[in-house]
């Protein structure tokens, strides 16, 4: 990940173009450098023959104080052509390996560290890459792509010749999108074209300064003559005040850099209320967790090192993808290009009365192709998951109450049936959909009924269904205790079973005393299969099917081809587009909802966005003369185009991953372990079933992309800190099995997770490594695992 040192300022130089000076110039900030102090200079890929090498020219013009000079070359190709051809014909004529970007990117990272680690005086080093920003790599990726884990603070070579306001301009975009900290441009000042005329302002009034240098001589025909002017050239250039400026810029920005990150844990605790945090708890500077960046599946955040020579950044894996969003992990490209496609076309245009090709593409594609296939016929746009919720009720209850035709006083008392430990967000309205509980508020008017749920766990090894003592009647041992998840899931032949005998007895009689008591419901909300914020609860699927199927036989004045009994919403915020492993939940309980409502990984973590689809018997409650009856609910930012645009590339993402090499792999292993297909994890069946079987562990449970650990506590609940604590270990640095790291840059590893109570989670992006997950289950085992057993 990011690297940053007290002592070693460290800049890796990109340039606008090929053949733009960029050795040149940074031949001359060495030598600079050299001036003061030990310099590091870095060629990552070099090719051409040795005695041309851009490492050669650096150490014969590093001037008097050659001593101070230290440099090194990763990878050298004899042919002069783009790295990814010289290893390609390497690879033809030697049979070489062709080095992975992360083995690059892992050989950067490793010396750099090791450079910094013989620096205990300011030094500066120079990381030189090869061509334009857009250059490829020994793979064929582009340089600013595979080198972004680094994400080194940049100086970028402009392009002085003709064209080169463009291509500079260009290559600065470029590397603004993917996150890059450009500090400094700098070009030769030709006097024909004149560009840096036309850069400096322009990029002064981006806050970038622009050092225009005077260009080298030409060449001479003879080498000891055409070596003399160069290194006149070399001394005239280190003496100019652009090299003087560029050096003292550099540092300022270094300082300014260190000074920010390390100010901002008090400014963070003087300013920032935190959601879901006592504030009382933490109070001191070390409990602000400060990320600088983010990439793939890992934070780089803000750490006190041990030694002075330590990266004072240091990557920590998102535990919880970021509050279950983190789709394809953080500043995917594709996915930061369709924001700023959508936004350079569009950036936010009102939606009533209107289309954009980003919102009807995304809402063909939800409701004929995706979740809503088969039984949804339009789809309305939010902003969140809570907001979509909101908008589910809405059109719940407007249905409901119009097809029975309840005045507007007898509106207001009709609630809804859920289950308890359900949470559908944090508004007003979605809140009144749940119980009261550590989530609502003042104003919460709790309104329905909330049944407890039969829940799937792993045991001791084994899958077990445990079901509430309020259902009374015990279910057949064998219903109990099954051991394959397969079987769980399978709903369909578990409907005639003797557990499902007692579901239905416990819903209709439930359903029946509700009738008796007078309680009006106008809508059956579920989140399917797991309850998320109300404790990563797995929810028995065939109690779930079993709960739709008699609300709905419960009244039977539904006309064709409309809900019956009462609309059923389902609540996919959490569970939604192959969270749990599968797209939707339908194709697990073999039934529709009439209303469905998607948000976090549609937008692939990147900006808020939600979907409530709804079924066209829904919709014609809407349908008037009057507009006061219409769907009366709306955001400033509905349908705005970036999330709809960020959203179509996600789920194209998404479709490519369906048929990838990793999933095969990770539904293999389920296979292998006795499972059919029917659902299947990202984590390992046999760590998951060995977890579960610790002293301290009272039951795992893992589908998709999560795994939860539920703790043994006499005090479980919300506020219980046993998760916490049992886990606490994990989240500092830690370095895996014989030194081996799967982090960008190869260092250790500490991990970001979240509880909930006595409830521990971790999720996984849908591309997450199974090198990373493997490792994650070797941290996970060694923190929570008796000594005498980690070892085993």
């Amino acid at each position: 990940m990011s690297l940053l040192f007290k002592h070693l300022r460290v800049h890796q130089v990109f340039g606008a173009n090929t053949d733009v000076g960029k050795t040149i110039l940074t031949s001359a900030l060495v030598r600079a450098s050299a001036n003061s102090g030990n310099v590091y200079y870095l060629k990552p890929v070099s090719t051409g023959p040795p005695g041309t090498a851009d490492i050669e020219h650096i150490q014969r013009y590093a001037g008097t104080h050659k001593d101070r000079v230290h440099t090194h070359c990763l990878y050298q190709y004899q042919e002069p052509v783009s790295p990814h051809l010289a290893a390609r014909l390497a690879w033809e004529s030697k049979n070489t390996v062709i080095p992975t970007d992360e083995t690059v990117v892992n050989s950067i990272s490793h010396h750099v560290r090791q450079c910094a680690s013989r620096t205990i005086i300011p030094a500066h080093m120079y990381v030189e890459t090869a061509g334009g920003v857009h250059s490829p790599t020994l793979s064929g990726t582009t340089q600013l792509d595979a080198y972004r884990p680094l994400l080194l603070p940049t100086v970028l070579v402009g392009d002085y010749k003709l064209g080169g306001i463009s291509s500079s301009i260009s290559a600065y975009e470029s590397l603004l999108m993917r996150g890059f900290t450009v500090d400094a441009i700098l070009l030769f000042r030709d006097e024909y074209y004149r560009n840096w005329e036309y850069l400096q302002p322009y990029f002064a009034d981006k806050g970038i300064k622009t050092f225009a240098l005077s260009a080298p001589p030409a060449l001479l025909p003879d080498p000891t003559e055409n070596q003399q002017s160069t290194e006149a050239y070399y001394q005239s250039l280190v003496s100019e005040e652009g090299i003087a400026g560029t050096m003292e810029h550099l540092d300022a920005c270094h300082t300014s850099r260190l000074e920010d990150l390390e100010s901002m844990p008090k400014r963070t605790l003087d300013t920032i209320w935190w959601p879901f945090v006592q504030h009382q708890h933490f109070q001191k500077e070390s409990d602000v967790k400060v990320i600088d960046s983010a990439y793939s599946d890992f934070f780089s955040i803000l750490s006190q090192p041990k030694n002075s020579t330590d990266s004072i950044l240091q990557p920590q894996l998102d535990g919880s993808a970021s509050w279950w969003t983190q789709a394809f992990g953080h500043a995917h490209p594709a996915i930061t290009q369709a924001a700023a496609r959508a936004s350079g076309r569009y950036g936010h245009v009102m939606f009533p009365r209107a289309t954009h090709r980003p919102a009807l593409q995304l809402a063909e594609r939800l409701v004929n192709e995706g979740p809503g296939k088969g039984w949804a016929s339009r789809a309305f746009y939010s902003d969140d998951g809570s907001t979509a919720m909101e908008v589910a009720l809405k059109m719940a209850l407007r249905a409901y109450t119009t097809r029975h035709g309840l005045d507007a006083i007898d509106r207001k008392d009709v609630g809804i049936l859920g289950l308890k430990g359900s949470y559908h967000g944090d508004t007003i309205g979605a809140m009144n959909a749940c119980e009261e509980g550590v989530y609502t508020c003042e104003w919460h008017n709790a309104k329905g009924f909330w049944l407890d749920s039969p829940t799937v766990g792993i045991k001791d090894g084994k899958v077990t269904i445990t079901v509430p003592r309020s259902f009374g009647s015990a279910a057949a041992p064998k219903d109990l205790q099954s051991g394959d998840l397969s079987w769980t899931y399978n709903v369909e032949s578990r409907l005639d079973s003797p557990l499902a005998t007692v579901y239905r007895t416990h819903v209709q009689n439930t359903l029946d005393k509700l009738k008796r008591a007078g309680t009006k419901l106008g809508a059956l909300v579920l989140e399917p299969l797991v309850l998320g914020a109300g404790g990563m609860l797995f929810v028995d699927p065939l109690f779930q099917r079993i709960l739709i199927d008699t609300v709905r036989a419960s009244q039977s004045d539904a006309p064709s081809n409309s809900w019956s009994g009462l609309p059923v919403i389902f609540d996919e915020v959490f569970v939604g587009l192959y969270r749990i492993g599968m797209e939707t939940t339908t194709s697990i309980l073999g039934v529709n909802p009439d209303i469905s409502v998607n948000a976090k990984i549609l937008t692939g973590g990147l900006v808020p966005l939600a979907v409530t689809l709804a079924s066209d018997a829904i919709f014609q409650a809407f349908w008037s003369e009057s507009k006061a009856d219409s769907l009366l609910h709306g955001h400033s930012y509905t349908a705005h185009a970036v999330g709809c645009e960020v959203a179509n590339e996600s789920l194209r993402i998404i479709d490519s991953l369906r048929d990838s090499e990793e999933w095969k792999e990770a539904q293999g292993r389920w296979r292998y372990a006795g499972e059919k297909g029917r659902v299947w994890s990202f984590w390992d069946p046999l760590f998951v079933s060995t977890l579960s079987g610790l002293e301290s562990v009272e039951e795992a449970m893992t589908l998709g992309t999560v795994l939860a650990v539920k703790f043994k506590d006499s005090n479980a609940g919300y506020v219980s800190q046993s998760a916490e604590t049992m886990l606490s270990g994990i989240e500092h640095t830690q370095g895996g099995q014989a030194g081996f790291s799967s982090a960008p840059g190869g260092a250790p590893f500490g991990v970001h997770y979240r509880t909930l109570g006595n409830v521990a989670y971790f999720m996984t992006s849908l591309n997450t490594s199974s090198a990373v997950l493997r490792e994650l289950e070797d941290k996970i085992w060694t923190t929570l695992a008796p000594p005498e057993v980690a070892k085993d």
